[in-house]
This record gives structure tokens, sequence and C-alpha cells, in this order.
């Protein structure tokens, strides 16, 4: 692999936002996982479908109505949730299809739309311009900075909650804030991967890494590791060999769980 490809701009964008990216979803995706919500981004990323169906109607910039209607929506369903003491799976459920649904309705009033719509389904971090990557190192610095202010509450309300609401946590604006830098998380990330394959970037390098059997911090780290080893090797391999970087960083992702998964039974890392 050609070293001349890293002086292409479109490549640095490619490569500083998949990298940013990559540490946002491992540092969200986690405390998701960890709570037992592991497809709550995949359900935000198809309600984001709807967001950019609308606009694309409208003639206003996707992204912007997706990050609208994905917080709305991941905000609403975890308020009925909690006041309806409705299980997990079956308000992802719900939040999953009424935002493919959604989308598909308004794809279909304004008689369809041109290849931009599968740009979003499968991502374009090639074409990653420098405004939409300084967008999301802002929103990258932003949420971790917000992970590290309330470490301990994210931390603690996420094993215990109702030790930690013992303990004067108020947990259930910490139940929102996840879910809310979930939303932010999740359409900044549709670039990357596309609303398709969005989960496997908050789930995959997670589980693996959990697999090691690891503390918190070292458990993120290995996430985090796992997650740009992934996708900086699937946008460089992608281009070279002219195949999707989407599917590429995913198998990436795939093939280091499968590599985990070998070691743990040959009995080397244990929980």
């Amino acid at each position: 692999m050609s070293l001349e490809i890293l002086s292409f701009g479109f490549m640095q964008r490619a490569l500083i936002s998949g990298a940013a990216i990559a540490i946002l979803c491992s540092v969200v995706g986690l405390f998701l996982v960890l709570r037992r919500y592991s497809l709550f981004g995949d359900a935000i990323a198809h309600s984001s479908f709807g967001g950019i169906a609308l606009g694309l109607m409208a003639g206003i910039y996707p992204l912007w109505t997706a990050y609208g209607v994905s917080l709305v929506s991941a905000l609403i369903i975890t308020r009925i949730k909690d006041r309806f003491n409705i299980s997990g799976d079956a308000s992802v459920a719900v939040l999953l299809s009424s935002g493919i649904a959604v989308g598909l309705v308004i794809i279909g009033i304004s008689g369809g739309f041109t290849i931009d719509i599968f740009s979003f389904l499968f991502g374009s971090i090639l074409l990653v311009s420098v405004n939409d990557t300084i967008m999301i190192l802002a929103l990258t610095g932003i949420i971790l900075i917000v992970v590290l202010l309330l470490y301990r509450q994210l931390l603690y309300s996420t094993f215990n909650e109702e030790q930690a609401q013992v303990s004067g946590i108020q947990v259930e604006k910490i139940n929102y804030l996840i879910v809310f830098m979930a939303g932010v998380t999740v359409v900044t990330s549709i670039q990357l991967v596309g609303v398709l394959l969005i989960s496997a970037l908050f789930v995959i390098p997670n589980v693996t890494a959990i697999m090691y059997g690891k503390g918190f911090k070292q458990t993120a780290l290995l996430s985090i590791t796992f997650s740009i080893f992934s996708v900086v090797t699937g946008i460089l391999v992608s281009y070279v060999f002219d195949i999707a970087p989407a599917g590429t960083i995913v198998l990436l992702s795939i093939g280091l769980f499968a590599g985990t998964i070998g070691i743990r039974s040959t009995g080397l890392v244990k929980t």
C-alpha cells in the first residue's frame, strides 16, 4: 500500500474524521452495551432515516434534520419507556420501525430521490468536506469532555442505577444525557458507515473488548484501539481495492471479534 494516498486531501479528511468517529462510537457505545441497550444506536440510526428523507424533500442539509428527528425521537421513546414501564427491547423496536416507515412514506410522497439517499444509507466517508471534518472533531471533543466531567455519575448509574439514586445522582437526567449523546454520535457517524451499519461501530469493538475481561478503563481503551484500527485500515484498504469503505470497516471489526473468540477458546484470555 503506497503512502502516496495519504497526501490526498480527501484521504486525510477521511482518516481524521474516521478516527474521531471511531473514538466517539466506542466511548458512547460502551455505556449502551453495558446497559444492555446494544441496538439503541441502530434504532436511532433508523429514525434518522426519516430525518434524512425529510431534509432531502425540503431542500435542507439532511444531517441537520436527521439530528433533530433522531434526538426528538430518542428522547420521546425514552420518556414513554420510563413513564409506562415498557421494556427496553420493545421501545427500541418501536423507534427502529417508525423511523424507517416515516422515511419510506416521505420518499414515496416525493417521488423518490437521487443517489444522495444511498450515500446516507451506506456511508460516504471519502466525500467528507473540510466543514464536515471540523464539525465531527468539534462534536467528538464536546462529547468526550462531557464524559470526562461526568465520568463517575455515568459509570455509577450504568452499573448500579438504584445505588446511584441513593447516592444522590440524578439518574434520570444521566439516562437522558446518554440518549442525547447516542443520538448525536449516530447521526455524526452516518457519513462513515451509513444508516444500515451504524450499530456495528457501537457494538462490535465494545463486545470484543469486554471479552478480554479487563476493568472499565482498560476495556474502553481496548475498544477504542479496535475501532480505530478497523476504521483507519478499512478506509485505506477500501480505497486501494476500490470496495465499499463501510462494509470493509465492519468486516475488519468482525475479524477482530472472531480473532478474540479464537484467543478465548485457547484459554489465553480469561474473565
